[in-house]
């Protein structure tokens, strides 16, 4: 094979189209690596035996009498079996609904009835039992599929996949579709009120992975490792569409659990995750270095500082330096090691999601990591711009990939115009013409201003401004992202609305809590010392310490302190871990009056 295989948006066409091609071109590479439970081994899979795979699953799919245009759902965990579902349906013109697996059932039935499922893909037997009693007379729901094969029986619709496939089915379909045609329905986790379904064209995600690919160079010897969720539109887009088309190969991590072994054990080129994963990795690191000795602390302080510097340098933004000189030696008693955890190959890590903190991106390009954050929606396929290793701002968001336009509008609201824009909302017109405008303008609802280099930065999100009753206006984002810089805190919700100052719910990390505790000699077991004067004087001081560089306005003046966690269980995030800021507010209704009475 060439050391470049790209397919083209225009010779796919379409989504499997684009399958149908790869398959084409490399019948015998490597397509997918997946971990096996009961040998606990890694085992390759060729695009060959892939598409005997999708075959025996779209003979499945045929039996159904499913339409063309007809919508079917998978809740699976990142596996190939993911790929097998999606390209067979893509295959026979259904329209798929990927689901989050931590995602609660009333979400789920939401979900299947406004998009009038017909099929449901499940990962085992409990999330059936969990969604079962949501499922009512209004849902299309005609034929349920189970993964893994955990119980004896399964009552109708509920089938097990080994049992509903048949493996003389060996066909691969024609692809009926066209390149404008609805490829996918994928609902926004939002942070208020119900769920709305982006509805993406096949052209929307080829254009935006062809366009990643004009940005960032992946070859095929390059490997993926998968673990941010195949239902994160970034995932899906950038992680599993965009190798495809580049001839890569993508390894299914386990979960996030065992992502540390799986990063030493696939030793992955290119990673792609949003920042909470890189903020811990962050926070581990400067919790470890707290035990080590001054000497080792001065030096890797050392390392990450000329590190940037070097970086600035590659960046033809600075002059060299001689200290330049002694970089071999510091990469290998410092930077190197840090790499090695990652599996030692990483050529590219992406990130996405959410703002990337800066002192977390300068530690891992101190440390010689090319570390590339990118923007995007999902509303818009899902990226608009990404940094390029060659003209990287670590601080921004990068500049917008070819077939998109952007511009700054009234209350500097980044606007987007381009190849990558959703069709609209599934069943929501007011909807999309309040996102959209007449003259096809996305409004993403996020500030930002464009430097001279055409790098987009994002300022602030619109609606989580919080206006003080002194006037001044304040995006917290950037507060809670600082506050999560100390290990101490797990989750910060900074809140002011309307009041003379500034206030956090902060629930904190549970290791670091019971050594905070006996070092300030409390009872980590008695949840009444939270309220405790000794441990809010010690916060608040070290909040101090974390703002210091923030305007006097913007300080933290009074905590409610917490140990439970936030989950999507109990709906106060989303699947893509954001705050549903209505939610954990009205949740800590008794702690917020208690803060400003």
């Amino acid at each position: 094979m060439n050391m470049t295989d790209t397919i083209s948006a225009k010779q796919a066409c379409t989504l499997y189209g684009l399958f149908k091609e790869r398959l084409k071109r490399s019948p015998h590479i490597t397509a997918y690596k997946s971990y096996d439970p009961e040998t606990k081994q890694w085992f390759d899979s060729t695009w060959s035996e892939v598409a005997t795979r999708v075959a025996c699953w779209q003979g499945a799919l045929i039996k159904e009498e499913l339409q063309s245009g007809d919508r079917v759902a998978i809740n699976l965990r990142n596996c190939i079996e993911w790929v097998f579902f999606d390209q067979a349906a893509l295959g026979l013109g259904l329209v798929l609904v990927p689901l989050y697996p931590d995602d609660r059932p009333e979400n789920v039935a939401y979900i299947l009835r406004d998009a009038d499922v017909k099929l449901l893909l499940l990962q085992n037997c409990q999330q059936w039992r969990a969604l079962e009693p949501s499922i009512t007379a209004e849902h299309a729901l005609k034929r349920v599929l189970i993964q893994n094969t955990d119980t004896p029986t399964l009552n109708k619709p509920a089938y097990y996949v080994e049992e509903w496939l048949n493996p003389a089915d060996t066909k691969l379909q024609s692809d009926p579709g066209q390149p404008h045609e609805l490829a996918s329905i994928i609902y926004t986790s939002g942070t208020t009120g119900r769920p709305k379904g982006v509805m993406l064209s096949h052209q929307n995600m080829l254009s935006v992975a062809q366009g990643g690919l004009t940005r960032i160079k992946i070859v095929p010897s390059d490997l993926f490792l998968s673990f941010l969720p195949l239902s994160h539109t970034l995932e899906r887009t950038a992680g599993y569409y965009l190798p495809m088309m580049a001839g890569a190969t993508v390894a299914h991590a386990r979960g996030i659990l065992q992502l540390a072994d799986d990063m030493l054990t696939i030793k992955p080129t290119v990673l792609i995750a949003v920042p909470r994963i890189f903020e811990r990795i962050y926070t581990r690191i400067h919790s470890q270095l707290k035990e080590k000795s001054g000497l080792s602390q001065w030096l890797f302080h050392k390392t990450v500082r000329i590190g940037l510097q070097r970086f600035e340098y590659q960046q033809k933004r600075e002059a060299w330096k001689f200290n330049f000189l002694v970089w071999p030696l510091l990469n290998k008693l410092v930077a190197s090691k840090v790499r090695q955890r990652l599996g030692g190959n990483m050529r590219v890590i992406l990130s996405g999601g959410a703002a990337l903190p800066n002192t977390v991106a300068e530690l891992f390009v101190g440390l010689d990591f090319c570390i590339l954050q990118g923007y995007g929606l999902t509303e818009t396929s899902p990226v608009i711009s990404v940094n390029t290793p060659q003209n990287n701002y670590p601080a921004s968001v990068g500049t917008v990939i070819p077939g998109v336009t952007v511009k700054v509008g009234d209350n500097h609201e980044l606007l987007a115009r381009g190849t990558g824009i959703m069709l609209g909302y599934w069943g929501n017109e007011e909807a999309t013409s309040l996102t959209i405008d007449d003259e096809g303008w996305l409004h993403t609802g996020d500030q930002a201003h464009i430097s001279d280099t055409g790098h987009i930065y994002i300022t602030g999100r619109i609606k989580d401004i919080l206006v003080m009753s002194n006037g001044e206006k304040v995006p917290p984002g950037d507060i809670e992202a600082a506050i999560l810089m100390n290990p101490l805190f797990e989750q910060v919700l900074v809140i002011g609305e309307g009041q003379s100052f500034l206030s956090a719910l902060l629930v904190l990390n549970t290791d670091n809590w019971f050594e905070l505790a006996k070092r300030l000699h409390l009872d980590s077991n008695d949840k009444a010392v939270l309220d405790n004067k000794i441990l809010n004087s010690y916060i608040i001081k070290q909040l101090k310490i974390l703002l210091s560089s923030f305007p006097a306005y913007a300080k933290i003046r009074r905590v409610s302190i917490h140990l439970d966690v936030w989950t999507a269980e109990n709906d106060l995030i989303t699947p893509t871990m954001k705050i549903k800021r209505p939610k954990v507010i009205a949740h800590h209704k008794k702690d917020i009056d208690k803060i400003y009475r």
